[in-house]
């Protein structure tokens, strides 16, 4: 093994793979090693697999076949990947492309006997030399070659049309046309992959002969104009810009200019500006493009007689009636019923903007919402009705979503975002779901969105899921009544239910993040409603060049791109939902196994009773909420106001005893609680301290150093008023420093020594709920430390990452082991004072604090072995202590939380098979439309009539691989 490398373990990964000119389906064994000295090496096998149906899936969805995933590239390399090698042969590898600058290889001679070929192609195989007649004979095929000529010291840019080649349309290549008819000016441009070409064009002007753009088309050529056309792209162009597009997000500007540069990269000669032609055709394929897909085609009444929504790619696993449902889905046990409710997203994205650079006059959709966006004619006359309305303010949190909607900017924009409404389970955009936001996220627009998508489904039972639901949902059956007719939906019917997405919920108050949580609320199996963030990353990349676009250009390039996104998403629904079933029946497992250990601690009268209670809150949530503590919590903050509201009482009662004009009895015990804790944070600090500080580092513990002996200097002085004995205790030495300082608090003092029980009791008050508090925070870090170890051993990678990783999980170690202390110091503080005010009982809540204690509930659940830490349970208590209803109440939580979350995780596993069984229904039904469609459309026609009944066929058997190959899975 070299040094500096870790040692990795060999492995196979197999791969299923068809050979372009085999009918063979081939398993592809990709064998990954380490040779002696340490270098990994991947060699690729083929062995014969099980058949698969073999498709041409050039036009399927987004021109993309069933791979096992979209954002890795599989590799088949049949040599070993060793850099290593390479380096002793680079100027080798140098010497030959420097070789190929000249002649070559090539022979002296054209292969027509002439000498001294002067021309070679640069797109055609090999490096042959050929004379001037040779190339414009063998290029009568390929009018778009880049050609290059010796001129007797270095090959010089040379073309076809400089050549004399003509290009002759209409005509099968050989062919004689009798009225060939010049373009004027022999003026033609057309777009390739290989550069911007200008060609010599004859069109066909025989009696036979076809309309212009036709004669193009028939060529590949996609035209810029279809009167006169002076510009044309070829489809291979196109394709290749298409699929690019997608995957890296390049704009078409940036696009079009590295072909100019293909034919110039100097800057010398001029480029052919044809920008703005190739935009149009760009515009104009990716709706043809979306029609085809959607079965336009091969419909008798065409394109006009699109219905909103039909160009959108559905979903497969969404509940779609009459076509992955049963035929009685409606009648079934809601036992059963829940699995077919559908699960929607809201969000908003105000990345997409659009500047106000043209008009839907001028630039008009071509699609109109027939994909992703909404018409927009009548989305602008609804949101103008209602202009008026007035965004309610949030009784929550401040959401500035919802408060703000109405102050966000919008100068120079046509657009400051999109509302989209997505499938919550599975990442994909619904039809009709996603429109404009003209002055932020107003509800005016999310209600229009959401009807408009819930009108291609007729399901009885809704999950739905916002940020900002619990504001949004109060006023939505109201909004509804304003809403066009077209959008009304029967809701007294169904079920519809409400929750914020995961991520967004921990900034809700509490009442939210009870009644609107996906983890508490059943049949929702582990929904997270997260799915339009996902998908945000994605299409963000677009919004530089998108918000430059008119309007109807950047909705329809948006919902080209939504488009290829959900193709993409339904061709890896295989993968995705075994993946996602192999991890929901391990944690199914675990969680039961957690659930019923818990169990075993809780008399089984105690778990019927709550049981009854949380069944009754999920039928109704009128009902008490189980997850909610029936007791305020003990916190220092609540005992402090309480402390300070007695003292409020005692002065208005003229019954106040303080001894100093600033400082009452309650004050100074809680300042010296705090001046102990500010003690042991600079001995801790102080203690951790470098070796070697720098002199800043000295000035600023310096400065803490002289500020809290300040401070407790001050508080000693107070402290005799109210305490004169402790003046003969305090004999502090010279050397000592501020964090050794004895306070002499009533805790510290001798039981025999006297003290005013007063400044003992406020005392026991604020050391209770320090200890509280010290106990909270120490579960709050043991959580933090458990998800930061995980987060890291699944995402930090390298050392630098390692390294910073593991510099915040030290601290937060440190402030679990500060809160460990802190509740071991108030703890002895109150056995100090529980002998001095005779209390008795209280130990019970709060015992003694072991190291063996401090350890996340998680390390029993993942064993399955073992019991909870007291912690998280504290179960140790008498049956005649009131204490005893709180602990039975915290415990009580704690069941309600495990068995939701064992709940959760059997309800997805039902859900994910579910899913599985209508994926491979709606395919296998939408392979059984498109064979409908091979003969739906009569054409006069025999090529035509072929061409339609091919693409049919391509189509259902694509589909029909689908379920192969999932099924397979």
């Amino acid at each position: 093994m070299s040094q500096g490398r870790s040692a990795k373990s060999s492995r196979i990964e197999r791969t299923r793979f068809i050979p372009s000119a085999a009918n063979t389906p081939l398993l592809q064994l990709r064998t990954v090693g380490i040779t002696t000295q340490g270098r990994t090496q991947l060699h690729t096998h083929y062995v014969p697999a099980p058949s698969l149906s073999i498709f041409d899936s050039s036009d399927a969805g987004s021109d993309a076949g069933p791979w096992d995933g979209w954002d890795e590239l599989s590799l088949e390399q049949e040599e070993p990947q060793e850099i290593d090698s390479w380096i002793p042969e680079r100027q080798a590898f140098l010497d030959e492309t420097l070789h190929l600058e000249g002649h070559g290889n090539a022979g002296i001679s054209c292969r027509c006997g002439l000498a001294a070929p002067l021309f070679r192609c640069r797109d055609c195989f090999g490096t042959q030399m050929f004379c001037q007649e040779c190339v414009l004979q063998s290029h009568a095929n390929n009018p778009l070659h880049r050609i290059d000529m010796w001129n007797n010291l270095f090959f010089q840019c040379s073309t076809l049309k400089q050549m004399g080649l003509r290009v002759q349309l209409g005509h099968e290549p050989g062919e004689t046309c009798y009225n060939p008819c010049p373009l004027a000016g022999d003026d033609f441009v057309v777009i390739d992959v290989h550069g911007v070409h200008e060609i010599t064009l004859d069109f066909c002007g025989c009696a036979s002969a076809q309309i212009r753009y036709k004669q193009l088309l028939h060529a590949q050529w996609y035209p810029a104009t279809t009167s006169d056309p002076r510009t044309a792209a070829t489809f291979t162009l196109l394709e290749h810009f298409h699929i690019l597009s997608f995957e890296s997000k390049v704009s078409a500007y940036e696009f079009y200019h590295s072909l100019a540069r293909r034919n110039n990269n100097a800057g010398l000669s001029h480029i052919r500006d044809r920008y703005s032609a190739f935009m149009r055709m760009i515009h104009e394929w990716r709706h043809l493009r979306q029609l085809r897909r959607a079965g336009r085609g091969h419909d008798p009444a065409g394109a006009k007689a699109m219905t909103a929504g039909e160009l959108a790619v559905l979903c497969p696993a969404c509940p779609h009636p009459g076509k992955n449902l049963p035929q009685d889905w409606q009648n079934v046990p809601l036992l059963v019923r829940w699995k077919y409710a559908l699960f929607i997203a809201i969000d908003a994205n105000f990345r997409l903007k659009c500047k106000a650079v043209s008009s839907d006059n001028r630039d008009p959709s071509l699609n109109s919402g027939w994909a992703y966006f909404v018409e927009e004619a009548a989305y602008k006359s609804y949101l103008a009705d209602q202009a008026g309305a007035k965004q309610d303010r949030s009784t929550c949190v401040s959401h500035n979503a919802v408060n703000m909607a109405d102050t966000k900017s919008s100068h120079g924009l046509a657009a400051t975002g999109i509302g989209a409404v997505d499938c919550a389970r599975h990442d994909m955009k619904l039809a009709n779901g996603v429109g404009d936001l003209q002055k932020g996220e107003k509800y005016i627009n999310m209600d229009y969105l959401m009807f408009s998508a819930l009108l291609a489904f007729a399901v009885t039972m809704i999950n739905i899921s916002y940020d900002i639901t619990c504001q949004w949902h109060k006023n939505l059956w109201t909004h509804i009544e304003a809403m066009p007719l077209r959008l009304h939906i029967s809701h007294t019917s169904m079920t519809v239910r409400f929750f914020v997405p995961k991520f967004h919920l921990k900034v809700h108050i509490d009442q939210c993040q009870r009644n609107f949580s996906f983890n508490w609320s059943k049949h929702v199996g582990r929904t997270d409603g997260k799915a339009p963030e996902r998908r945000w990353s994605n299409i963000n990349r677009v919004a530089t060049s998108t918000k430059e676009m008119g309007p109807g250009s950047r909705r329809d390039t948006l919902d080209d791109h939504f488009g290829d996104w959900n193709w993409k998403k339904v061709t890896a629904l295989g993968r995705t939902l075994l993946r996602k079933i192999s991890d929901a029946v391990k944690w199914k497992r675990e969680h039961g196994e957690g659930l019923a250990e818990l169990e075993r601690t809780i008399q089984p009268m105690l778990i019927l009773q709550w049981r009854k209670e949380v069944e009754a809150w999920e039928e109704d949530g009128s009902q008490r909420n189980p997850f909610e503590s029936r007791y305020a919590p003990i916190t220092q903050a609540a005992v402090r106001l309480r402390l300070a509201e007695l003292e409020a009482d005692e002065l208005q009662a003229g019954t106040n005893v303080s001894l100093h004009t600033d400082i009452s009895p309650t004050r100074l015990i809680t300042t010296g609680i705090d001046l102990q804790d500010q003690q042991q944070r600079l001995k801790t600090d102080m203690a951790n301290a470098s070796l070697h500080p720098t002199d800043k580092q000295k000035t600023a513990m310096q400065t803490r150093v002289t500020a809290l002996q300040r401070r407790l200097d001050a508080w000693a002085r107070v402290q005799e008023l109210y305490m004169p004995i402790v003046s003969q205790f305090r004999q502090r030495s010279s050397e000592a420093g501020p964090e050794s300082f004895k306070l002499w608090l009533p805790s510290e003092l001798q039981p025999t020594v006297s003290c005013d029980k007063k400044l003992a009791a406020h005392e026991w008050d604020l050391r209770h709920a320090q200890a509280q508090d010290a106990l909270n925070k120490v579960r709050s870090h043991l959580r933090l430390r458990s998800h930061m170890y995980i987060y890291k051993d699944r995402n930090v990678r390298g050392q630098a990452a390692s390294t910073r990783a593991q510099a915040l999980i030290e601290g937060v170690e440190m402030r679990k082991r500060a809160s460990v202390d802190k509740y071991r110091r108030a703890r002895n503080a109150l056995l100090a004072l529980g002998y001095r005010l005779d209390k008795s009982g209280w130990d019970i809540s709060l015992p003694p604090l072991l190291d063996s204690d401090v350890r996340p509930m998680g390390d029993m659940e993942r064993q399955g072995t073992g019991t909870i830490s007291w912690i998280w349970l504290d179960s140790h208590v008498d049956n005649s202590s009131s204490e005893n209803e709180r602990v039975q109440d915290c415990v009580r939580v704690e069941w309600c939380k495990a068995r939701a979350r064992a709940n959760r995780w059997s309800e997805e596993v039902e859900l994910l098979l579910e899913e599985m069984r209508r994926v491979i229904v709606f395919l296998k039904w939408q392979a059984e439309w498109w064979g409908g469609r091979r003969s739906s459309r009569a054409s006069e026609s025999a090529a035509e009539q072929e061409g339609l009944a091919a693409y049919a066929c391509r189509q259902a058997t694509l589909r029909l691989s689908l379920v192969t190959s999932f099924q397979a899975l």
